[in-house]
């Protein structure tokens, strides 16, 4: 596979069709899910939103609890290091 080419998995879910490029265990970009954005895997919710929430003050133990079960800890845990690494990559690129 070429470098940054993903490849696109495909399931059926609740009777459809769901077509995502896995961007790590929780996090997806589905085509014409929220724009091909990053989301949650099998929801609608932006990782940019998620973490826009813990940037104003919101816990993970909130979120958690607020996405009734939607989306675990787990997942903000990586949605966090996904930011992290993505930041790192990103000043190595302005150094560079």
């Amino acid at each position: 596979m070429a470098k940054g080419k993903r490849k696109v998995v495909r399931e059926i879910v609740g009777g459809e069709v769901y077509e995502y490029v896995p961007l790590g265990r929780h996090i997806v970009s589905a085509k014409g899910v929220c724009g091909g954005r990053p989301t949650f895997k099998y929801t609608r919710v932006e990782v940019a939103t998620v973490l826009r929430l813990i940037a104003a003050g919101v816990s993970v133990d909130e979120l958690v609890a607020n996405f009734k079960g939607r989306i675990s800890r787990d997942a903000i845990e990586e949605a966090l290091q996904w930011a992290a690494k993505l930041v790192a990559q990103q000043g190595k690129a302005v150094a560079a």
